[in-house]
């Protein structure tokens, strides 16, 4: 008898439902693309035993876009390389460690940090920049260039204090700056650049009024490097007026919007319709005005940017070339030109596939980046006898995307409705339960198919059953037992034919709209892997739905054309942990508080020489419910004010304990304290052994109010020494 016959046949014989869902007669492999080639199955498919780490560095392609930073190691965790291809064997740092150490409860050594979790690599940053600053030199060497580079970086890539004063820490010997596109950004670098190399360079880009102005003019007062860069014709007569007012001579720098176009999806800002920088008319007007003002000397820097993620290094080389000479334009005009500031764009390749064809990808690295802009710029200044200039780059994107991992959880996944199938479901239609003449005749046509093996014959049948007696369900003729019925009956045979759709969905403990907004918002992928558990094929496929209620809120793109990803069955107590990566630029200035979940915690990693090669230097829980209320103007002590009063109302005298040792349920203290630790909370999930309605027992006794002053604090801060979180900083050798 066909295996599908068999599976019509449980239907008469419910024990066999259970032997049939083993059946593999018409198990479908699923391939998946990529190297090597890696055929996932149902869940019931038997886990190879030939699988390795390296197969899932090949699968997920960690290689490729996570290359020198991240491997797999043999116990299939994912590792750190801090110091890229630096770093020795006993430097690397195990990813699920970090993990661990920064989640587990402080009695078991760990910082108590609920997830998700944001893992920055500062040790990353440094080998980021250090790598940009020596491709440069070795491209100035080569070629004979006779000047330098020294970079900036442009904050609003990720605004963090400890980032931006890393970046200033580690590119002081390079005379690394900070570009600025707004008056806090501003003020941010002043005080940064403070402690920087005091060669470096204070780009001030964006959009300017006097205020911003006079800032920068004030930054140049305090011996910063400060180039204020006119996006706007107008912001010219500004800088003339104020600079005069405050006896400070500025430097001036232009955007020009370059004729070169960036076809990519960040290429809206390129071509002479973009939105930044002045046309070759508009930098004529500027020349003309600063010579009638006698300050043509002031202008120093020409700056461009035709998008982030140029695609290959044919089209930087057009661009830097066409720049070039406008460059040699202006010091031909008399301008008293130093700077060309070459912008962003150096791309990162998010999917590893090194293709120029991709929206997340480029064709070069590092070294071909360098080398395209140092060869063409020299190009066109060698033929106009100018000297060559200083070699700037606004290169966030590249600096920090690596440095930063999210972390969280897959807390559970959708099950199909035949693996929910009880047995005595199919017994609905045998024994004639409801289901009308015309559905039992669809069910008989079906068996009949079945058992001559004519599948399309039998998912036609069964396709007509299901949509009859869902009919007949909307009519109210028809309960919901023998609608559920029919419907895993549907799927089984589905499942046994080969032409159901085997991806889950993971139920990940994350907002997508407030951790990952550019997937939301542009699409952009990241690559999404488990760290942990690669010694182990993943025998399931899957997109990941995240906790808001919003249809948007999930992933179901990943790189390399996916639409769903390789993934682990969830095991029954266990913990899941997927990381996503490269994701250290933008995503978190960028993310809103959509149903009101905040930001991830965080914590600082370095390496160092304890016995799990790293440090937890910073940590810091992410912003509680009480935190996130507040941006949207709510007042949290009031709040629990009135739900205090509530519950005195309505849950009795405030009693905790009945004199005559009846138990009315929970006291009032008791629930002052349920409420002040959900407020106290991040909104994310807990385990069910520490959420706020468990957790109001502490060491056999409850949090109670001392009575003197706010009770809402007394309880939250009752609840902080009980758990030790008496403070944000830490650090810890693991």
């Amino acid at each position: 008898m066909p295996a599908l016959a068999c599976c019509v046949d449980a239907a008469v014989a419910p024990p066999g439902y259970a032997a049939f869902a083993g059946d593999s007669s018409f198990a479908a492999p699923i391939p998946l693309t990529g190297e090597p080639q890696v055929s996932i199955t149902s869940a019931s498919a038997e886990i190879s035993s030939h699988w390795s780490p390296s197969l899932s560095a090949a699968l997920y392609k960690i290689n490729g876009w996570g290359a020198p930073y991240f491997s797999v190691n043999s116990s299939g965790n994912i590792s750190v390389h801090p110091h890229g291809t630096d770093t020795m064997s006993h430097q690397e740092i195990d990813l699920l460690k970090i993990v661990n150490k920064a989640s587990d409860p402080k009695a078991a050594g760990g910082l108590g940090l609920q997830l998700p979790l944001i893992v920055r690599l500062p040790d990353v940053l440094k080998n980021r920049l250090e790598s940009l600053q020596s491709a440069f030199d070795f491209a100035i060497q080569s070629q004979g260039y006779e000047s330098h580079y020294q970079g900036v970086y442009p904050v609003k890539c990720n605004q963090d204090r400890f980032v931006v004063e890393d970046i200033v820490k580690f590119g002081s010997p390079f005379r690394f700056g900070l570009e600025a596109g707004s008056k806090p950004e501003l003020l941010l670098a002043m005080s940064c650049l403070c402690k920087g190399n005091p060669e470096a360079l204070l780009v001030c880009n964006g959009f300017k009024d006097a205020e911003y102005i006079s800032l920068a003019l004030l930054a140049r007062k305090l011996a910063l490097n400060t180039v204020i860069v006119l996006e706007q014709e107008e912001e010219l007569d500004l800088v003339i007026e104020i600079s005069k007012k405050l006896s400070v001579l500025p430097v001036i720098g232009v955007r020009a919007k370059l004729r070169t176009k960036h076809a990519g999806h960040f290429g809206s800002t390129s071509g002479e319709k973009g939105k930044f920088g002045l046309t070759t008319t508009q930098i004529l007007r500027v020349v003309k005005k600063l010579v009638q003002v006698g300050m043509l000397d002031c202008l120093q820097l020409l700056h461009f940017h035709i998008g982030s993620q140029i695609p290959s290094t044919a089209l930087l080389t057009d661009c830097v070339g066409e720049a070039a000479q406008i460059y040699c334009e202006l010091v031909r005009l008399g301008a008293h030109m130093r700077v060309i500031d070459i912008g962003g764009g150096l791309g990162i390749d998010y999917d590893g596939s090194k293709s120029a064809d991709s929206d997340v990808s480029v064709s070069y690295g590092l070294e071909e980046y360098a080398l395209a802009v140092v060869r063409a710029i020299r190009f066109v200044c060698d033929r106009k006898n100018v000297k060559h200039p200083v070699l700037c780059s606004e290169s966030g994107r590249a600096i920090v995307s690596h440095h930063s991992v999210l972390i969280f959880e897959a807390v559970s996944d959708s099950m199909s409705n035949a693996q929910g199938m009880n047995p005595v479901g199919f017994q609905y239609f045998i024994e004639g339960l409801g289901l009308p003449e015309d559905a039992l005749s669809d069910y008989r046509n079906l068996t009949a198919a079945a058992v001559r093996g004519e599948y399309e014959t039998c998912l036609l049948y069964a396709d007509q059953l299901k949509q009859r007696c869902v009919d007949q369900f909307k009519e109210g003729s028809l309960g919901i037992e023998e609608l559920a019925a029919v419907d895993g009956l549907c799927e089984l045979i589905a499942n046994a034919i080969g032409v159901s759709d085997p991806t889950r969905t993971y139920h990940v403990n994350l907002s997508v709209f407030t951790s990952i907004p550019d997937f939301w918002g542009i699409d952009q992928l990241f690559p999404i892997v488990p760290i942990h558990r690669l010694d182990q094929k993943p025998v399931m496929r899957g997109i990941l739905s995240d906790l808001t209620c919003d249809s948007d809120g999930k992933i179901d793109k990943f790189i390399g054309g996916e639409s769903s990803l390789p993934l682990h069955e969830l095991e029954s107590g266990g913990r899941y942990y997927l990381g996503m990566f490269l994701g250290g630029a933008y995503e978190e200035a960028l993310g809103g508080v959509h149903n009101l979940f905040g930001g991830p915690s965080i914590v600082r990693v370095s390496q160092s020489d304890g016995p799990h090669s790293f440090a937890v230097t910073h940590a810091v829980p992410g912003p509680s419910c009480r935190d996130v209320l507040r941006v949207m103007q709510h007042e949290p002590e009031l709040m629990f004010e009135t739900l205090k009063h509530r519950a005195e109302e309505f849950c009795g005298s405030g009693q905790d304990d009945d004199s005559d040792g009846d138990d009315h349920g929970i006291g009032n203290a008791a629930l002052a304290s349920c409420l002040a630790r959900s407020f106290h909370n991040m909104p994310y999930l807990v385990p069910a052994s520490t959420c706020s309605l468990t957790a109001m027992n502490n060491g056999g006794g409850f949090y109670y109010c001392n009575g003197h002053g706010d009770e809402y604090n007394a309880v939250v801060s009752s609840a902080d020494s009980a758990s030790g979180d008496d403070e944000q900083w830490s650090y810890c050798v693991a």
